[in-house]
């Protein structure tokens, strides 16, 4: 609750001078406690029969960006969000969505590749996304030397995955591409 990113279990382990494997179960237990699955388990003879269900706490602690976070509880988001926010938005404008989904789908990318994409210069844009920690610098193009652009654990972590693998395919949002696997196969005969 106190650090800014997610804290691996070897981070964990480390801090509470315990194995890796045992602070695994620990947050797994945790976690499952916070989401109602666990609770004392009254001895069946002393049952009161109006004693309270477990129920899910309002946070949940979730594995993100190669290690462990607490958050609110999906239902509460927004309320915990007017709180936190009390009218401060900061919202990133459609530019930078667009760019920041390009460079989500198509990382590494040269900022060039992303303004040919969405079809506007994007520099701007770039920096706005790299000072807010959402995209980094990933190295340069071996044949234009150009900065390639990758996302960072910080926007994995804002999007609540653990990896750009887990991101929504968009080919069946797409319009108009029934029958492009026939035309990818076509290619390889």
């Amino acid at each position: 609750m106190v650090i800014d990113q997610p804290a691996s279990a070897s981070q964990l382990a480390a801090g509470l001078g315990l194995g890796v494997a045992d602070v695994e179960l620990l947050l797994t237990e945790l976690q499952r406690d916070y989401d109602g699955y666990t609770g004392s388990s009254p001895d069946p003879e002393t049952v009161h029969h109006h004693a309270p269900a477990p129920v899910p706490r309002g946070f949940e602690l979730r594995t993100v960006a190669g290690g462990w976070r607490i958050y609110s509880r999906a239902e509460f988001a927004d309320i915990v969000g007017t709180f936190v926010l009390d009218g401060q938005t900061a919202r990133l404008t459609q530019a930078a969505l667009e760019t920041l989904a390009v460079v989500a789908y198509r990382q590494p990318v040269s900022r060039a590749r992303v303004s040919a994409i969405r079809g506007v210069n994007v520099d701007s844009v770039v920096r706005t996304l790299t000072q807010r920690g959402l995209i980094e610098d990933s190295g340069t193009d071996p044949e234009s030397g150009a900065i390639l652009y990758r996302t960072t654990s910080h926007f994995l972590e804002r999007m609540g995955i653990g990896s750009v693998a887990e991101l929504p395919q968009l080919s069946p949002h797409l319009p108009g591409l029934d029958g492009i696997a026939e035309f990818y196969d076509a290619g390889t005969i």
